[in-house]
């Protein structure tokens, strides 16, 4: 399946969210919106179709952005990226950095929210 969008192109995106995810609406893995995204050598060797919207996802993803960032960045909606950023999860193109859990350091949750606002700011 090529997953075709006009998102970074700067024109609108005329698939229906939908159809960039063959009709799913949840992703295989849980991906909560701080997760930070990495890509693979794997992915930097795979050749995508032009227009492929997954091509898009893993050259963002170089700078591991948040899912939420990967979203706003490419104008699709939060449930599109999910979807299309677990696929690519599942099939080795990018990499889940850990979110915080209970035994998180302060260090780390500094560092999350740094990484948040410094993320809001781009916007």
């Amino acid at each position: 399946m090529t997953v075709s969008s006009s998102a970074g192109t700067g024109g609108p995106n005329l698939a229906r969210p939908y159809t960039l995810t063959g009709g799913r609406t949840r992703s295989s893995i849980d991906l909560p919106l701080e997760a930070a995204l990495e890509t693979t050598a794997e992915a930097s060797s795979h050749h995508w179709a032009p227009g492929d919207l997954r091509a898009d996802i893993v050259e963002l993803c170089k700078r591991s952005p948040s899912v939420a960032e990967v979203s706003a960045l490419l104008s699709i909606p939060i449930g599109v990226a999910r979807v299309l950023l677990g696929d690519l999860v599942m099939s080795s193109h990018l990499r889940v950095h850990a979110t915080l859990t209970e035994r998180s350091t302060v260090s780390e949750r500094r560092i999350l929210i740094e990484r948040t606002l410094g993320g809001l700011l781009a916007l």
